[in-house]
């Protein structure tokens, strides 16, 4: 029987600030400038979404249980999810959704939120990046000390946060337009991500 994982706190808030960082690359596909417009247009998008809250969370649910055994990919949030909407009547739903807001299709729009989200998440770090990078550090050490997790334990954690760092590093090399772009409406993300 193996022993459960030591609460180690410094482990889990290195694990929420990357999960915080964990959203996005760009697509190569940038149909659209990041502008003013472009992110009103985007965050408009996601609020008329919620009418299709019920089935995308039913899909999300089975994205997440099909996936599992893997490492997910946090720097294609919305590309994946778009992916693996293809062939189901949702796909249609929120094409019809993202083109009443000015995108030329469901990928266009998917695109421009990997956009959004790692500029986001860009300047997001501007401030947390020594903290979060410490709290990392810290954690691996802990993890790798730890006499309570078993070596496949320690493998699994390492890899996470392996993943984070690699995460971390991509929001941080956000494209500068991008970033630029982005930062006169963090309220407004923040706003509808508080909201949500």
């Amino acid at each position: 029987m193996t022993q459960p994982v030591p609460s180690l706190p410094s482990l889990a808030r290195a694990l929420l600030s990357a999960l915080a960082v964990t959203l996005t690359l760009a697509l190569p596909v940038q149909a659209r400038d990041l502008n003013e417009q472009t992110i009103r247009d985007f965050v408009d998008t996601l609020e008329a979404a919620e009418s299709l809250e019920p089935e995308l969370d039913t899909l999300s649910d089975e994205v997440l249980a099909e996936r599992q055994a893997e490492q997910p990919d946090f720097s294609r949030v919305f590309s994946d999810l778009v992916a693996s909407m293809r062939g189901d009547p949702l796909y249609d739903d929120l094409e019809d959704i993202a083109q009443d807001h000015g995108f030329t299709d469901l990928q266009a729009w998917a695109g421009t939120g990997d956009r959004i989200f790692r500029a986001w998440m860009a300047i997001e770090l501007e401030q947390e990046a020594p903290t979060s990078d410490q709290e990392i550090a810290q954690a691996l050490a802990e993890i790798e000390n730890s006499p309570h997790m078993t070596e496949a334990q320690k493998a699994q954690m390492r890899a996470m946060m392996e993943n984070a760092m690699s995460v971390m590093e991509s929001a941080r090399n956000a494209p500068p337009e991008d970033v630029a772009a982005v930062r006169p409406h963090m309220d407004l993300l923040r706003e509808f991500s508080e909201a949500e």
